[in-house]
């Protein structure tokens, strides 16, 4: 049976400093074609884990590989096969933003197609005077924009992503998402680190929650999101006694009024439709789940 090899792959990878244990027995495979969101608060992990991904830290026990190469014996081979953009791109404030992107193109195993590169320019808007401004010059979104053109120019199978949209205005937010789902349909993986849980449930098809150094959720995104109960808000055209006892368990009600009941519905609405049954229901509104719902749980320390 044939088997595919992971894109990102983590096997009891752990990282102490000292006394602190910044990643504990980490296990993680992220298969290629996959947008994976690598989540947690400042401190849990996430960063430690990218740079052991990247060599730029040795683990103290376990071990990582990219696409099959192992990333500390194998590890120019595995750098090869990624495009890395940091949290805090540390870019030479003296040289201009052209000069940059030339430098890394050469410091970069796979060549840089000029087209492909021009295109990342224009939809990222870059104009040729911005190129060549100084990096002292740059606002932090300028950066930000640098940053990304830089990770993406290789046209690596493996993106890593460290925060990409911190910075950026909404215009070229959404240039971002287009850019990643155009990759995306290209084959690339992207192992993608962000706050933003609404971006994360937007670009994502599975996400892996980090706390305290240790992976407490690993699951693709609509899975997570049908972990938290549906909002549903029924009006009623005249008053209406409150919800009898012996609804079915997976109906919670939150608040009601003459007029109106907010209820939590766990699981299917099948059940909150059929309990409504006979009453003068004039609307129904479902919120549906949003990933946040869950993740801010798992953020937690306690589970």
């Amino acid at each position: 049976m044939a088997t595919t090899t992971p894109a990102v792959l983590a096997s009891g990878l752990t990282k102490r400093f000292g006394r602190l244990v910044a990643v504990k027995g980490l296990d993680l495979a992220v298969e290629p074609g996959q947008v994976f969101g690598f989540l947690g608060l400042n401190g849990a992990g996430k960063t430690t884990t990218i740079r052991i991904l990247l060599d730029l830290l040795r683990p103290t026990a376990g071990r990582a590989a990219i696409l099959g190469h192992d990333c500390q014996s194998d590890s120019v081979a595995a750098r090869a096969l990624a495009g890395y953009m940091p949290g805090e791109p540390g870019f030479y404030r003296d040289m201009t933003g052209r000069q940059v992107l030339g430098v890394l193109a050469r410091l970069s195993a796979r060549a840089v197609r000029e087209a492909w590169l021009r295109e990342l320019l224009e939809r990222l808007a870059f104009r040729d005077e911005d190129l060549d401004r100084r990096i002292r010059e740059y606002s932090s979104g300028m950066k930000r924009k640098l940053a990304i053109v830089s990770a993406f120019q290789a046209d690596a199978p493996l993106l890593i992503l460290d925060e990409p949209t911190e910075g950026l205005d909404p215009l070229m937010q959404e240039a971002f998402y287009a850019l990643l789902a155009d990759v995306r349909q290209r084959g690339t993986t992207v192992f993608l680190s962000s706050h933003v849980l609404s971006e994360v449930d937007r670009v994502c098809d599975r996400i892996g929650i980090l706390r305290t150094g240790e992976l407490v959720l690993e699951a693709p995104v609509g899975e997570v999101r049908r972990m938290a109960p549906r909002l549903v808000r029924v009006v009623f055209r005249q008053p209406v006694a409150p919800p009898p006892a012996g609804w079915p368990a997976l109906i919670e009600v939150v608040a009601t009024s003459a007029t109106q009941w907010s209820l939590r519905a766990h699981g299917s609405i099948g059940p909150v439709v059929e309990s409504l049954a006979g009453l003068p229901v004039a609307d129904l509104d479902v919120r549906e789940p949003r990933l946040e719902d869950v993740v801010i749980q798992y953020y937690r320390e306690a589970p």
